[in-house]
């Protein structure tokens, strides 16, 4: 179980505990769209002791988290119920390329086929002959429905087959039934062929699969960076000297020898020798770690300087690196479908369309004399009415043209039009929303998860302070020069920005790791590193300082202070989520005592210190659990798994490939206060995809009528769903002028 303590600024510092929790990941192949999601996590939320499930249709993975353990026997029953399956192992990225190329290749053949089909058949409605314009439209249709479209039938029967439905059931009805008016026109019956739009139908679905494929395909990059850190070889010690192994040939217990500029290979406790470690990607401190014997070090940290023999301790599965590459496998599942609103109504919106479309033919067919006259009225002010068709034709026209004008284009452009406008105007801002999902999320949020460094600071340390004479300095920084320290680096910009240079010649350089670095200047010795007795400076430390102390010959100079300042806008963006409603809290890897002083600095009352990248998981969760909203904010490696956690990932745009890969949103800048311009955006954006949704269905309900009674021609509705479109994106532009 993670223990992970919660540390307030408050007098009364109280500890939390997590509750013991049954974490299952796995994936769920077979899904098509966003009602198959639902169906999979209904499905599952009706195990026994199940307190979270989050299916993400676009990596085709699962998170579920019980109090009880569940046997995965019982987790493939629920999901196979509904018509889908379930696999232990998540999909491979071989495997999500490979189908990204599929559908690609999908999409180019039904757009080959039916692009020339629509040419003709406008041709044909124009007056002009098409030589065998049905035996084209039967072999182009067939071809479009059968070839690249197999995968929308099977989608469809596998849904109907378990009793409900989903889109490609709608888009596979309106598809055959179409294609199925040109086969009954060619063996005879005078009825009108719509062979055309059946292709039209799949095409527009197939270009849907090659959105969804895409982003399946560019969510596996955040494991392909956090593969690229792993080591293919480590050194390893023998009785015949360093022989030089594959990583996963090495066994626990072997000793192996990492040098300096090398990553460490496996996890385990260092048996010999002293180092400067970059742990960046655990703590996200940009600080090195001084280690030596018996402390532990975790794979894919780096050996800044030093030599290291280390026991290994952890391989395969078990190491560090692998443990974060798993994290966020399962953190890729725990996104909330964008389209949720027309989702719930999609659920019942296709039963709806297709019952409508029997009953709109089997009247026609039944009562055709009765409803005639109204035909013949009709005809005297709309030409393309059918007046004496006979009531089998008039009722497949009917039953087509409601199936096919259903078929919702408007509504699939509803959400991303006005999220294509949100992104244009975010860009404008200095916000990149890589997630459409993040502009419905932001509006929602209650609570927001932040990183200390690079976040909350600027994540570079400086010269703040020092009482030291110029020339005394600029020896010191001609002496850190040698040095690779981060504090060096920064006592080095600092002589350089403020003090004039001049030729000084330093003998006898040596640097001590772990403690500091001596040089030799006109016979004189100095040391630069840390304090011998740390209470003078106990002040500047509780600051969240770092004291490095100059001494010469043996005797104390001066001091300089250096700290990661923190950011201009940092308190007032803080001030403001307050106002807002929203808790901002720290969750850092760095110690308490410096999280506790920054959080004060900038009005946090609430710190998590010490924080691993797998607590920081767990933070998330938790909250989530609670029924919170949750952003998260970092920058770091370590953030990674936490920001595809959360409900909402904001990466800061100077943070490291991994981070910005994992998140929803980037803040290009790294202005933190730009996360109240993503509320607003959200807003406003979300209230324009709730008015393009309510005009979409609106188009329904005067369209599907007036397909039922005989007097609305496919191909007009194909027009009608065209202007509908015009609207939804003339809506969506509208956004630019609010913000």
């Amino acid at each position: 179980m993670n223990e992970v303590k919660e540390k307030s600024l408050e007098p009364s510092n109280s500890q939390e505990k997590f509750a013991e929790n049954n974490k299952i990941s796995f994936s769920v192949q077979g899904m098509t769209c966003a009602t198959c999601v639902k169906n999979v996590e209904r499905a599952l939320k009706k195990l026994d002791g199940v307190k979270y499930v989050s299916v993400n249709l676009a990596t085709e993975k699962a998170v579920l988290i019980s109090q009880e353990s569940i046997p995965m026997n019982k987790i493939k029953k629920a999901v196979s119920d509904v018509g889908y399956k379930v696999s232990e192992e998540m999909p491979t990225e071989d495997l999500i390329e490979k189908r990204f190329k599929e559908s690609r290749k999908d999409m180019y053949i039904s757009l080959a086929i039916t692009i020339p089909l629509m040419v003709l058949m406008i041709l044909n409605m124009s007056g002009l002959n098409i030589p065998f314009m049905l035996f084209i439209e039967l072999i182009g249709g067939a071809a479009t429905i059968f070839i690249p479209g197999r995968k929308t039938l099977k989608s469809a029967w596998i849904a109907l087959s378990h009793l409900h439905t989903n889109m490609d059931t709608l888009v596979s009805l309106g598809a055959i039934s179409a294609w199925a008016t040109t086969v009954l026109a060619i063996i005879g019956l005078d009825i009108l062929s719509f062979g055309t739009i059946a292709s039209m139908l799949i095409t527009l679905n197939l270009i849907g699969r090659y959105i969804e494929a895409r982003m399946k395909h560019s969510a596996s990059r955040e494991i392909k960076l956090l593969l690229s850190m792993k080591v293919d070889k480590a050194n390893v010690i023998t009785d015949d000297g360093v022989v030089e192994l594959p990583i996963d040939t090495v066994k626990i217990g072997d000793l192996i020898l990492v040098r300096q500029g090398e990553k460490i290979p496996l996890d385990g406790t260092i048996v010999e020798g002293q180092a400067s470690i970059n742990e960046s990607m655990i703590s996200g401190e940009p600080l090195p770690v001084s280690k030596g014997e018996k402390d532990s070090v975790v794979s894919g940290t780096i050996v800044e300087s030093g030599l290291l023999k280390i026991k290994v301790e952890k391989v395969g599965e078990d190491t560090f690196l692998n443990q974060m590459i798993k994290l966020v496998e399962e953190a890729q599942s725990s996104k909330v479908p964008i389209q949720a609103l027309a989702d719930r109504i999609t659920l019942y919106f296709i039963p709806t369309v297709f019952s409508l479309a029997v009953l709109s033919g089997i009247l026609w067919f039944f009562q055709y004399e009765t409803f005639q006259p109204f035909l013949i009225n009709a005809s005297n002010i709309i030409p393309w009415v059918l007046t004496d068709a006979g009531p089998l034709s008039t009722a497949i026209f009917s039953f087509v043209a409601t199936l096919v004008i259903a078929c919702p284009c408007a509504l699939g452009l509803a959400t991303p039009m006005a999220l294509v406008a949100a992104s244009s105007v975010s860009a404008k801002k200095g916000l990149i929303i890589k997630n459409g999902e993040a502009i419905q999320t932001a509006k929602d949020i209650d609570t927001i998860l932040m990183d200390k460094t690079g976040t909350l600071t600027k994540g570079q340390p400086s010269v703040i302070e020092h009482n030291l004479d110029d020339e005394t300095f600029l020896i010191i920084s001609e002496i850190e020069k040698n040095s690779t320290h981060p504090l060096a680096k920064a006592i080095v910009e600092y002589a350089h920005e403020h003090i004039k240079n001049q030729n000084i010649k330093i003998e006898e350089i040596e640097e001590i790791t772990g403690k500091g670095i001596v040089g030799t200047y006109k016979n004189n010795k100095y040391y630069i590193g840390k304090p011998r007795d740390a209470k003078p400076y106990q002040e500047f430390m509780e600051n969240a300082e770092t004291v490095i102390e100059v001494s010469k010959n043996e005797k104390i100079v001066g001091y300089i202070r250096i700290a990661d300042e923190i950011k201009s806008d940092a308190v007032e963006a803080i001030k403001q989520l307050k106002e807002m409603g929203m808790e901002p809290i720290m969750v850092t890897g760095d110690n308490e005592k410096t999280a506790r002083a920054v959080a004060k600095k900038v009005g946090i009352n609430k710190v998590f210190a010490n924080i691993s990248p797998q607590n920081k998981v767990e933070i998330v969760r938790k909250y989530q659990i609670e029924g919170k909203r949750v952003a998260m904010i970092g920058d770091g490696i370590n953030d990674a798994a936490a920001l595809k956690s959360s409900d909402m990932g904001i990466a800061i745009g100077n943070g490291t490939d991994l981070a910005i890969e994992s998140a929803d949103v980037i803040i290009s800048q790294g202005e933190i206060s730009k996360v109240i311009d993503a509320i607003k955006i959200s807003e406003i954006t979300f209230k324009k995809i709730k008015q393009n949704l309510f005009w979409a269905f609106f188009y329904n309900i005067i369209a599907i009528p007036l397909a039922m009674v005989g007097i609305l021609h496919p191909a007009i509705a194909e027009i009608a769903m065209l202007f509908s479109s015009i609207n939804v994106i003339y809506n969506s532009s509208r956004i630019t002028k609010k913000l």
